[in-house]
């Protein structure tokens, strides 16, 4: 009994021992990653941080009349030289003795941290940092650090030179009527642009940083006095659970907080336009602005609204309403259209007038292949098109889809493979795909456009409709941050349909959807 006391007070003295030894270990390795009040001794420690980059570059120089050593750090490139030659380099290397020499207590060879910062340096933003690392980072995003012998911390000077694009049009979203401007790859330009669509009251931007070892800002944005606080919770959460090395476009933040990634359908919405944005918060919704990139993300979403352009407000109701309508048309064309021609030709052709049946065998009497064969020749072939006028140069792109298809199409009737009934139903399927404003949910229905085609190979007519209920019974379960994906049609919300496939005039949509919940539901007083 004694022996099991004494082994059990061994182990406990061990695991003290090694618990004090990985304190200790852990103290040694922070107080090696911290600033000293030693120039020569921290400009080393950064250069073996950092300093094997041949574009950091590292000045020492002497502090106006006085004997104290200084130094500064920037990269070439990122760093406004110009700006550190004029409002540091010259500010610090001018006769200021006088003036510091009247501060109480005045001790010789050494200057005061607090003079510098209020007195000498004009630069808007400073900032102390005492980690190695911390200074490495910030040094390597642009920014300047300035070292003075006998002070323990160094000041992060912000010297950030932007090299970024004028704002323009945006390329993915074009509108006959609405604002000609676009976000661009500058997460600043891109809040100001927020800022710059009127006095919005309780306009939040609250920012974060995402990667673990290349950190990018994003900016999550909503109004305060409209917004249910449960969402930006949620969106929060879901942003600060993002762990992954580099975020170089919204898509992976898109990827990495949607509800549901095995969906073919996007539970995010992505636009360059600040004024889709700014709609969006008017309503309650939550924006997501990252670094580097011009794309903005709009949550929570419905699939009526990858439906809906701005422009849909721009015009008066009834032109609004009827443009609209011919995008919902237009999406089941997308879908349905070869679907319904290899059920109708394989399997119901009695359900097709008679001269109309007749024209069409007649036509599809050389051709040697099944409905499913030759629709997913063409299909493919469209597919393929696209695709390469996307990644061919701008002269030349759209001329060679248009060229090809009809050099393709014509080539493939001549030849038999195809009939023209096919190559009509093909083309208008590729038209109506090209009306859906939101390019995302066009490829998510294209994706089913070829599951649909198979169910109808396989059953026909049943087949597509079997094919349709599964797509509405997945649609009505998918959610995206917890509002209904469907919605206002599943649950039903009759004031929401005010501006659902219908858009009423302005002066009967003075309510918020109610599936935002948000905390104050009339548009105006």
């Amino acid at each position: 009994m004694r022996m099991r006391i004494w082994k059990s007070k061994i182990r406990k003295i061990e695991k003290q021992a090694t618990t004090n030894e990985n304190k200790h270990d852990s103290k040694s390795q922070d107080s090696s990653d911290q600033l000293t009040d030693d120039l020569a001794l921290n400009l080393e420690a950064i250069k073996q941080e950092i300093g094997h980059n041949w574009d950091v570059h590292f000045r020492e120089y002497v502090i106006g009349r006085t004997s104290i050593r200084a130094a500064i750090v920037f990269v070439e490139g990122l760093s406004d030289k110009e700006l550190i030659d004029k409002h540091i380099m010259t500010s610090l290397m001018v006769d200021f003795t006088a003036e510091f020499k009247q501060e109480l207590p005045y001790v010789k060879g050494s200057i005061s941290k607090d003079f510098i910062k209020n007195q000498v340096l004009s630069i808007s933003e400073i900032e102390e940092v005492s980690s190695i690392k911390e200074l490495a980072l910030k040094v390597l995003t642009g920014s300047t650090a300035l070292l003075i012998d006998g002070l323990l911390d160094a000041l992060i000077l912000g010297t950030t030179k932007g090299k970024t694009r004028a704002i323009e049009e945006p390329v993915s979203e074009a509108l006959v009527r609405g604002p000609r401007v676009g976000f661009t790859e500058a997460l600043s330009d891109n809040t100001s642009l927020l800022r710059a669509n009127g006095e919005i009251d309780n306009l939040s931007l609250v920012k974060f940083q995402v990667g673990t070892r290349s950190k990018k800002d994003l900016v999550v944005a909503y109004i305060k006095e409209i917004v249910d606080p449960e969402l930006v919770r949620e969106v929060e959460k879901r942003i600060k659970k993002i762990d992954i090395d580099n975020v170089p476009e919204s898509g992976y933040v898109e990827q990495l907080i949607e509800d549901n990634y095995l969906s073919p359908f996007p539970q995010v919405q992505s636009t360059e336009r600040p004024d889709r944005v700014i709609a969006a918060l008017m309503e309650g919704r939550v924006s997501i602005l990252l670094d580097g990139t011009p794309f903005a993300l709009i949550v929570p979403v419905t699939f009526s609204m990858m439906l809906q352009s701005p422009e849909d407000y721009y015009e008066r109701w009834i032109p609004g309403t009827f443009l609209r309508l011919l995008r919902y048309l237009a999406a089941f064309l997308a879908l349905f259209s070869p679907a319904l021609y290899i059920a109708f030709i394989s399997f119901h052709p009695g359900l097709i007038p008679t001269k109309l049946a007749i024209s069409i065998l007649g036509t599809r009497a050389l051709v040697p292949f099944p409905a499913l064969i030759e629709a997913l020749f063409m299909e493919i072939a469209i597919e393929v098109l696209r695709e390469a006028g996307l990644r061919l140069p701008k002269p030349i792109g759209p001329a060679m889809g248009i060229v090809g298809g009809l050099i393709i199409g014509e080539a493939a009737v001549q030849a038999g493979i195809v009939s023209p009934i096919l190559v009509i139903v093909v083309a208008l399927t590729a038209i109506s795909s090209f009306a859906i404003p939101q390019y995302n949910a066009g490829i998510a229905l294209r994706i089913l456009r070829f599951v649909a085609m198979l169910c109808a190979a396989i059953l026909g007519l049943y087949g597509v409709i079997l094919f349709f209920l599964l797509l509405t019974s997945h649609l009505v379960k998918l959610k995206s941050f917890g509002v209904p994906y469907v919605s206002p049609t599943v649950p039903y919300r009759l004031s929401d349909w005010k501006d659902f496939m219908v858009r009423l005039p302005l002066m009967m949509m003075k309510r918020r959807p109610k599936m935002m919940h948000t905390k104050d539901p009339i548009r105006k007083g």
